[in-house]
Formats: structure tokens, C-alpha cells, sequence
């Protein structure tokens, strides 16, 4: 990596480095990239996309339906003139 490179990120970044941490970090980021090359070998996603584990829902429609009976719900509550009663709230 050229040093006006190293320049510019240490400039975007609000570092300030000397020159001789300008030639290193130019080494090591060249390092870095150098280091990275070997995902250029790694296949295309070609058949894999983005999660190689097939997504599928899992989750059923909503179906109306009623599990208890209303009136004996009701019947086996505290109630007051057709109203379900709840306790006092202080």
C-alpha cells in the first residue's frame, strides 16, 4: 500500500503519524490485503445464497375459533350484570 494512502486513512481516522509509523502501517496493511487475497479463491455463491440453510416459515395462518364456550366461561366467573368483574384497584 503507497504511503498517500496510509496518509489519507490516518487522515480520515484524526491520527497523526510520523513517518517511519506511515512506512509501518503501509507494510502491515499491505500485509492485511495480501492476507485477504485468499477470499478471491473462495467459490461465487453460485448455488449457495446468502443462508446456506434453506428459510421456510414455519407459522400456520390464524384460524378463528373458540376453545371455550362464552356462557360457561362466564358462569364460572365473579359477574355483575353480565360483566366479568375484576379485583379493586387501589
Amino acid at each position: 500500500m503507497d504511503i498517500a494512502t496510509v496518509r489519507n486513512v490516518a487522515r480520515v481516522a484524526r491520527l497523526k503519524l510520523t513517518s517511519e509509523e506511515e512506512q509501518a502501517f503501509a507494510r502491515d496493511l499491505e500485509e492485511v490485503l495480501a492476507y485477504m487475497e485468499v477470499l478471491d479463491e473462495a467459490p461465487s455463491g453460485g448455488e449457495h445464497d446468502f443462508n446456506p440453510v434453506p428459510v421456510r416459515d414455519v407459522l400456520r395462518d390464524d384460524e378463528e375459533g373458540r376453545d371455550v364456550d362464552a356462557e360457561t366461561l362466564r358462569d364460572s366467573m365473579d359477574t355483575y350484570q353480565d360483566m366479568v368483574r375484576g379485583p379493586k384497584l387501589s
